[in-house]
C-alpha cells in the first residue's frame, strides 16, 4: 500500500529511475557505472549532477530530516520510474540499477505526501550493456507470474464483490483476505501502476488531501468495524473490480529488470516491515498474516529466479538468503493450520513478544536481500 503517485514500471525506466533515485557524486568507469547520492530534508532535496551516464549505478539516500522520506526517479509527466519509501530520519539506503538515456526528475517527498521537492536528471549514453542470458529468463518469468497472479485475483475479487452487493456481510469477510493475495505477492509491479494502487490499496492515513477513499481498506472498515453494508459500500464493490480488470490488462505491459525484480523483492520486505507487523495495514480485520506471508511468497519468488545469476556472484548471500527465507517461512507457518492453508491467527490475537520475533526475522531477511540487486549485475 502506498500513497497516491502516478507510475510505470519500464524495464529502462526502473533501472534509470533507481538511477536517480540517488543524485550527489558520480564516479563512472568505462562502461558507464557509478556512484549517485541524494540528500534528502524536511523541504529541500540536493543532488551534486544532474546528468549521469547510461549503464549500471550505484544509488546512495541519506535522509538528513526529521521525518521518513520517500525518494523517486519521475517521468517528466509524473509517472514513478522507481523508488525508495520509508527511509527514516538520519539513516542511509543503497539500491544498484540499470540504467538508459532520458530525462527525469527526482523527487524526495517528507512524510511520503506531495508532490516533493524535485531536481532534474539526464542520463546520457547508449544502451546498457548486454546482460547474461539468464537474467533474461528471469525476467520472463517474473512477468508470467506477475499475469497470473493478476488473472487469479480477478475472480477472488469477483467474489468478494459479489458477496457485498448480496448484502452477506460474513461472506464477504471471508471473501477479503483471499482477494489480496496476487496483489500483495506482485505489490511492486502494482504499485508501478500508480493510477490503480491509490484507488485500490489506501489506507484512511494514506490518502491525498482531496482523494477519495475507494478499494480494499474502504470496504474493510464497512465490514468489520461499521459492521454494515449499504449502496455505497456496493458501489465501491463494483469499482473495485473494474479498478483491478484494468490492473489485470495492463500488468502484462510492464517492462521489468533484474534489478527492478531485485529491489522490487526488498520492497516487499519493507512493506512487511512497516505495515504488516504492525497491524496498520488491515487494522479493521487483523488479516495482516495473509498478505504478510504473500509479500514474502511474492519476495522469494523474485529471488528464486535471479538466484541462479546471484549464486555465481555471490554464493555466500544466496546461501544467507536461503537461511533467513526458510527461517522466516517456518515462523509464518506457527500461524496456520497446514502449509496448504491460508486460515492464518488473527493479527490482534498475536502479542506483544510474537510481533517483535516476527519483526526481527523479517529485519534478517531484508538486510542480505537489499544486496540482491547489486549480485545479479555485477
Amino acid at each position: 500500500m502506498r500513497a497516491v503517485r502516478l507510475s510505470v514500471v519500464t524495464a529502462a525506466a526502473t533501472a534509470a529511475a533507481l538511477a536517480a533515485v540517488t543524485g550527489c557524486t558520480q564516479k563512472a568507469d568505462a562502461k558507464g557505472s557509478g556512484v549517485i547520492q541524494v540528500t534528502a530534508a524536511d523541504s529541500k532535496c540536493t543532488t551534486s549532477t544532474q546528468s549521469v551516464p547510461a549503464g549500471r549505478v550505484t544509488l546512495q539516500i541519506q535522509n538528513k530530516g526529521s521525518k521518513a522520506t520517500e525518494v523517486e526517479i519521475l517521468f517528466p509527466d509524473d509517472r514513478i520510474v522507481s523508488e525508495k519509501e520509508n527511509i527514516g530520519p538520519g539513516t542511509k539506503y543503497t539500491l544498484t540499477a540499470e540504467v538508459k538515456a532520458g530525462s527525469y526528475e527526482i523527487a524526495c517527498r517528507p512524510g511520503m505526501k506531495g508532490d516533493g521537492v524535485r531536481q532534474k536528471l539526464t542520463v546520457t549514453g547508449g544502451t546498457v550493456a548486454q546482460r547474461d542470458p539468464q537474467l533474461d529468463a528471469a525476467v520472463a518469468a517474473y512477468r508470467k507470474y506477475a499475469q497470473e497472479q493478476a488473472d487469479a485475483t480477478l475472480p477472488e475479487v469477483e467474489t468478494f464483490a459479489a458477496a457485498i452487493k448480496a448484502g452477506d456481510l460474513a461472506a464477504a469477510k471471508k471473501a477479503y483476505a483471499p482477494s489480496r493475495i496476487g496483489w500483495e505477492r506482485t505489490e511492486p509491479v502494482a504499485e508501478s501502476f500508480g493510477d490503480i494502487d491509490p484507488k485500490v490499496d489506501t489506507r484512511a492515513d494514506g490518502l491525498e488531501e482531496g482523494q477519495e477513499w475507494t478499494g480494499w481498506h474502504r470496504l474493510e472498515k464497512a465490514l468489520w468495524q461499521d459492521k454494515k453494508i449499504g449502496s455505497a459500500e456496493k458501489t465501491l464493490a463494483d469499482q473495485l473490480v473494474t479498478d483491478l480488470e484494468d490492473w489485470q490488462n495492463r500488468v502484462g505491459k510492464a517492462e521489468i529488470t533484474p534489478t527492478s525484480m531485485a529491489n522490487g523483492a526488498k520492497e516487499l520486505l519493507d512493506e512487511v516491515a512497516t505495515g504488516k507487523v504492525t497491524g496498520e495495514e488491515d487494522r479493521y480485520s487483523h488479516t495482516d498474516l495473509v498478505d504478510f506471508k504473500a509479500n514474502v511468497e511474492g519476495a522469494q519468488k523474485a529471488y528464486e529466479l535471479l538466484k541462479p545469476v546471484a549464486k555465481k556472484n555471490d554464493a555466500a548471500l544466496t546461501t544467507e538468503l536461503d537461511k533467513q527465507f526458510a527461517a522466516l517461512t517456518a515462523l509464518l507457518d506457527r500461524y496456520r493450520p497446514s502449509t496448504s492453508s491460508y486460515d492464518f491467527t488473527s493479527y490482534d490475537k498475536v502479542g506483544a513478544d510474537d510481533r517483535k520475533e516476527l519483526s526481527d526475522a523479517v529485519n534478517a531477511l531484508a538486510e542480505p536481500l537489499s544486496k540482491l540487486a547489486a549480485a545479479v549485475v555485477k
